[in-house]
């Protein structure tokens, strides 16, 4: 699938669309291509997460199920040799920290992620100003570099990172990791807006959306949301993930 179904997959005509995450390898090879093929009944994209030591922008939840894949023995180049034999039902986007994408030559990075089936990626540790030559490379085999904006981005650099925006573009709900609380705020509600108001491509909000109320506080002015902590709390406890999308909705 390419940038252009991304951003179609989360136009929905009715309501918001939903990116369902998951912890690439988590809690095993097996599982993860288990919960992947479930949360494909609902989700409208999944963004699978590579396991990293040192994930900065994630809570204790992600960070935990990190720490169980790397320890089962996940790396980048089995969670893509993974992806790139099971078919998409979906738009696939991955989220990684830089360090692991180096692990990869140059050259050979945009090609596995095309022959994985990953249609976007997420680097939450890759300013905007550095991502000329990944977002060329990846452009290169029709996948989109996301970008993400927070609460604090400015408005002129706002508009500068979702004018080259392709895909979706990722809007942090608040200035921390992931899992926190949403506080849906009018200062929340008048940054989406003003995102909304810029950007050609979706925009959808993450970072502590765990209920159906969550997502009512943000849809609109946000085209959808991006569920991770809660879907791999119900990874962990072994709790019907088609299910939990679905009452998100």
């Amino acid at each position: 699938m390419s940038q252009l179904d991304l951003e179609r997959a989360l136009r929905r005509a009715q309501g918001p669309s939903v990116v369902a995450y998951l912890t690439g390898g988590h809690p095993d090879r097996d599982a993860f291509l288990r919960c992947l093929a479930s949360l494909e009944h609902e989700a409208d994209a999944i963004e699978i997460g590579i396991p990293f030591s040192d994930p900065m922008a994630d809570g204790a939840t992600i960070q935990r199920a990190s720490g169980v894949a790397l320890a089962a023995g996940a790396t980048l180049g089995g969670i893509l040799a993974d992806l790139a034999s099971h078919p998409a039902k979906r738009p696939r986007v991955l989220m990684s920290y830089l360090n692991p994408l180096l692990s990869l030559a140059p050259g050979e990075l945009a090609p596995r992620l095309r022959a994985a089936l990953v249609s976007g990626v997420v680097v939450p540790d890759l300013p905007f100003e550095e991502s000329g030559a990944l977002r060329a490379a990846l452009a290169a085999e029709d996948i989109a570099l996301v970008p993400m904006i927070t609460p604090l981005t400015s408005e002129a650099r706002m508009h500068a990172i979702v004018a080259a925006a392709r895909g979706f573009v990722y809007a942090v709900t608040s200035t921390g990791i992931t899992g926190q609380r949403i506080d849906a705020s009018d200062a929340l509600r008048r940054y989406l807006e003003r995102a909304r108001a810029t950007s050609p491509v979706p925009v959808i909000a993450g970072f502590g959306v765990r209920t159906r109320d969550h997502v009512a506080a943000l849809c609109p002015p946000a085209d959808g949301v991006v569920v991770g902590s809660a879907i791999v709390e119900a990874v962990e406890a072994g709790a019907p993930l088609d299910a939990l999308v679905r009452s998100l909705r």
